[in-house]
């Protein structure tokens, strides 16, 4: 499903099906962004179905307040607050959920927003530009070994300490005028990579430090456990929860977070080998099952990207049909 704003959903049709819809089924989508899961889900619903999203951005709730089913509400939070947000619609428990994570096409293709390295804009990256503090801000607040810390650990960027430097420069240099642009601060960041001949193949140079930046800006891995903690603890007895990644941080905690919560993780009786738990397993892991063979899904691991995006690792292809998705892995759960 493609929105008139040139967003592509990535693992819709995969998405949808490892909910397992039933037709008077209770559901949230944690992220609503332009609506390709919420719609899909609302097509597999009958009219005693209910679906309840929530987004950040008020671009994406404006999006989801304009549509008129009736089944169908949207809230203006982040996915932590999904326990207020089902509260207040009267919802106990779901059937299903699904996390869609990242950014979406509409926030990186408007300069405005101030995630693009490609088109220079204001920078921002605040997926709710109505609360928080800019990235702009904070590289102007922040200390060399903070602006390091973060680019090293959510970019995973090796270059993180010259990069810190070269913003504490630009700092110095042009005081409150410096870093105003995505465009200054991507030109910034692509000198130091190239000064040092790490310039990766096929990638913009400052692209692990725009995701480090807008990671930290948002605080998405901090709120990404808290939000599967609790849509966990909302979900119906096999109730199903599908989470969407983008880069190896987020999945990694995905994966982390169903192992510990399936048991697999569990520390061991040194003599009988059993696991040993302080509480019952919730969540049963069902992405190698759940993989679609006809989207390049394996037996033998998470579900891998649809088509179109495993088309975008090809380099034979000049135009990739979605590029964004190259990353894309899809794991699925099942409450117990």
């Amino acid at each position: 499903m493609q929105s008139g704003l040139g967003h592509e959903t990535v693992f819709l049709d995969e998405a949808v099906d490892a909910l397992a819809i039933r037709r008077d089924g209770c559901y949230l989508d944690c992220t609503f962004g332009r609506g390709g899961h919420s719609a899909a889900i609302l097509a597999r619903l009958g009219s005693d179905g209910r679906l309840l999203a929530l987004d950040r951005d008020p671009e994406a709730v404006a999006v989801g307040r304009a549509w008129t089913d009736s089944r169908f509400a949207i809230e203006h939070a982040r996915f932590s607050a999904l326990d207020a947000a089902l509260d207040a619609h009267g919802i106990a428990l779901v059937d299903g959920v699904v996390f869609d994570l990242g950014v979406s096409s509409p926030q990186l293709d408007d300069p405005a927003r101030g995630f693009s390295f490609r088109a220079s804009g204001p920078l921002d990256m605040r997926m709710d530009p109505t609360r928080g503090i800019p990235a702009r801000q904070w590289l102007l607040e922040a200390s060399e070994d903070e602006i390091a810390k973060v680019v090293s650990d959510y970019g995973e960027e090796r270059l993180a300490v010259p990069i810190a430097k070269a913003i504490v420069a630009r700092r110095s240099e042009l005081g409150a005028d410096a870093l105003r642009t995505t465009g200054e601060l991507a030109a910034l960041v692509a000198a130091v990579v190239r000064r040092r001949g790490r310039a990766p193949m096929g990638k913009d140079p400052a692209t692990r430090t725009f995701q480090a930046l807008r990671i930290h800006v948002n605080q998405e891995l901090e709120e990404l456990p808290v939000a599967l903690d609790r849509a966990v603890g909302r979900l119906k007895r096999g109730g199903r929860l599908v989470v969407i990644s983008f880069h190896s941080l987020e999945d990694r905690m995905v994966k982390q977070f169903i192992a510990g919560e399936s048991g697999r993780d569990a520390a061991r009786d040194p003599v009988t080998g059993a696991s040993v738990v302080s509480r019952a397993p919730r969540l049963r892991a069902l992405a190698r099952r759940l993989a679609s063979e006809a989207a390049g899904g394996s037996p033998a691991g998470p579900a891998a990207p649809d088509a179109a995006a495993r088309d975008a690792r090809r380099p034979r292809r000049r135009r990739p049909d979605n590029p964004r998705a190259r990353s894309a892995v899809m794991r699925v759960a099942e409450r117990i």
